[in-house]
């Protein structure tokens, strides 16, 4: 048996024995590989969905609902049958209670949802538009450490790929009240990549700030504003507010208001508005966004709100190229859920969206619509969401198409479209693990 020479050391003077050395020395050391993984979670899901669209001509190119070019975020090339979404993986440590603690969290994502997710600037062809890489079934959606700076109630830091930190809904379908994405969701960021600082004052209040390369996705991108004069350190800048009722509220205890803005550059090559990157392809944006989740003196009753306001300067969206030319978009958005039993709620969503575009002459036109759904949720089986959904959308004002008389309508997420209502019916399925 051979000792280092710290354990002889003690053994002369008594400190410990020589049989408890032994067992010691035989007992099996930790690895450092152990020691990594010993806190680390798997977790994740398997999304599936069938799609009918009931009205004539909106599964085709032209119409508001799931054309080749997609119209509906996340709803691209569903239309009629049966599906699946995505696959989603996560592999996380987290921080523990230690002052200068540390985690990660990685999300990968698999299948049609993936597809030009969050391409890398890496990917073949780099930067400029429509590259191979961006167009697998594999996306990284986030892949962050996590790391805590001991100052006052310590700062809790994400230095990588992490999703935005504005929004009601977010790509994760089981972490929202309805299948279908919103029109505000629509217009937001997805992920950026950068460096995230938060910091929570006490159980009502907490801040958020960080900066980022872009507003719109893409792994390492880089801003191309502007990069002829040699001014190429354009970067994205956002911050967040949140405050949660205190428990002398009342019923009202619980409930959340937040308010958060990111403003960068949109870079259209690397943003896919038909999957809610920022929507204006380029320019110079700006994302504010406002919300709630409200309890009620009902229990099982709650609400919510939220409000996008986009405005976009130069972008080169469906009214041209014009350096000149801004776009303004307001979505407001209302929810309502009803838990009738820990098995069966209902969520209801209404919207109101507009889009108004100007240039150097003034404004040139506008288009706006509606968005109403309706899901039912039965949990019937242990772990799995079940969901059946209505989903009606209309343009209520449009361009008029080179005097012709047919309306051509601009929706939030930058998509031309010329029919101008549809109502489809989503069935949906998702197993957590």
């Amino acid at each position: 048996m051979k000792f280092n020479k710290w354990t002889l050391g003690l053994a002369a003077v008594g400190a410990v024995s020589m049989a408890s050395a032994v067992r010691a020395d035989d007992a099996p050391k930790p690895s450092a590989l152990n020691t990594a993984l010993s806190n680390t979670t798997i977790s994740g899901y398997v999304s599936s969905s069938a799609n009918w669209q009931m009205t004539p001509g909106a599964g085709t190119s032209g119409g508001i609902a799931n054309s080749p070019g997609g119209q509906i975020p996340l709803q691209s090339g569903k239309a009629n049958g049966f599906n699946l979404d995505v696959v989603k993986l996560s592999i996380a440590k987290p921080e523990d209670a230690t002052p200068w603690a540390s985690g990660y969290q990685v999300d990968l994502l698999f299948g049609p949802d993936a597809v030009g997710w969050n391409p890398s600037a890496n990917s073949t062809g780099g930067q400029n538009g429509s590259e191979p890489g961006e167009f697998s079934d594999f996306a990284i959606q986030q892949a962050y450490i996590a790391l805590n700076t001991p100052i006052g109630n310590g700062i809790d830091w994400k230095v990588g790929v992490f999703n935005t930190i504005i929004g009601y809904e977010s790509f994760d379908g089981g972490s929202n009240p309805n299948y279908t994405r919103s029109w505000g969701w629509a217009v937001e960021p997805t992920e950026h990549t950068g460096v995230l600082g938060s910091y929570k004052v006490n159980d009502e209040w907490s801040f958020s700030a960080g900066v980022a390369n872009t507003l719109g996705t893409g792994i390492n991108t880089r801003n191309v504003y502007n990069n002829s004069n040699g001014s190429a350190w354009h970067k994205t800048v956002m911050g967040s507010v949140t405050f949660n009722a205190p428990s002398n509220w009342g019923w009202a205890s619980g409930s959340a208001f937040y308010f958060g803005m990111v403003y960068g550059f949109a870079n259209g090559a690397t943003s896919n508005p038909t999957q809610g990157n920022g929507g204006d392809q380029g320019g110079n944006q700006q994302n504010y966004y406002a919300g709630a989740t409200l309890n009620s003196p009902w229990k099982d009753v709650t609400f919510g709100v939220a409000f996008d306001y986009v405005q976009n300067f130069g972008g080169l969206g469906n009214y041209g190229p014009n350096n000149n030319a801004h776009l303004n978009e307001y979505i407001i958005g209302v929810y309502n859920t009803i838990k009738v039993t820990y098995k069966l709620s209902f969520n209801s969503r209404a919207e109101y969206w507009e889009v108004d575009a100007h240039s150097g002459s003034g404004y040139v036109g506008g288009d706006g619509g509606i968005a109403l759904t309706e899901t039912v949720e039965y949990d019937l089986w242990a772990n799995v969401i079940s969901r059946l959904e209505v989903r009606y959308d209309k343009c209520t004002s449009g361009l008029d198409n080179g005097g012709e008389g047919t309306d051509v309508s601009i929706l939030p997420n930058g998509v031309t479209v010329s029919n101008n209502s549809s109502v489809g019916v989503y069935a949906n399925l998702i197993y957590k693990f």
